[in-house]
């Protein structure tokens, strides 16, 4: 029997590779110069959302303000010292099943997404040697609604050809699994289940998918 699922969409971050730490620097160097309280735990609300959302949030912890302009140029700086951090980031920063999920969908025509808020996924792709794999990136330069709007499913979607409920979702954040089952789509958390709660399943990682008994869903 044919599977209904005829595409995978892959967040990136937490899903194919980490670059949690990096971001984390990155925030928590801008909260120390701006002299606001931030932490790991802190940092857990900035998973899957957009950078200038996550910068709101920041002034936010500080009880703080800024005008538009102050925001961007501050969101900015962050993400010049993020990508400075990228400079030592290569294939041993994927996550574990990442590379062999990716090689299975190309085996069995599986199209493939990225489907992520980071204005960066070209470059960690690009670093990651892994940018042959997808059939399509959509990423922070593409959206205009940040998570849980379900906007950068729906045109990962759209990019490949295919129907949203023809996708699966693969997301390690609340904001994803939220977007993508508000469109009804099967979404594979990655994670711990206390952290995903409405994902149809819950996995370690991709090293313990099982594609057979996820495509006869």
């Amino acid at each position: 029997m044919l599977s209904k699922y005829k595409a995978f969409l892959f967040d990136l971050d937490g899903v194919i590779c980490d670059t949690a730490k990096y971001h984390y620097l990155a925030w928590k160097r801008l909260a120390d110069m701006l002299d606001i309280p931030f932490d790991e735990e802190a940092n857990e609300a900035f998973k899957g959302v957009s950078r200038m959302r996550c910068m709101e949030l920041l002034l936010g912890f500080g009880n703080r303000t800024a005008d538009q302009e102050e925001m961007v140029r501050l969101a900015n700086m962050k993400n010049d010292w993020y990508v400075e951090y990228l400079h030592e980031f290569n294939r041993s920063e994927l996550l574990p099943g990442a590379l062999d999920v990716l090689e299975e969908c190309r085996k069995r025509g599986i199209k493939t997404a990225i489907c992520s808020a980071s204005k960066n996924a070209p470059i960690i792709l690009s670093r990651l040697e892994i940018m042959d794999y997808f059939d399509a990136v959509i990423d922070g330069n593409k959206t205009t609604k940040a998570k849980p709007d379900p906007e950068v499913f729906l045109l990962g979607a759209k990019e490949l050809g295919v129907n949203p409920t023809e996708c699966v979702i693969f997301e390690d954040a609340l904001a994803g699994v939220q977007a993508g089952k508000s469109e009804n789509i099967y979404v594979v958390g990655i994670g711990k289940p206390e952290n995903l709660p409405g994902a149809d399943i819950v996995i370690d990682d991709l090293a313990h998918l099982d594609i057979d008994s996820l495509l006869n869903t």
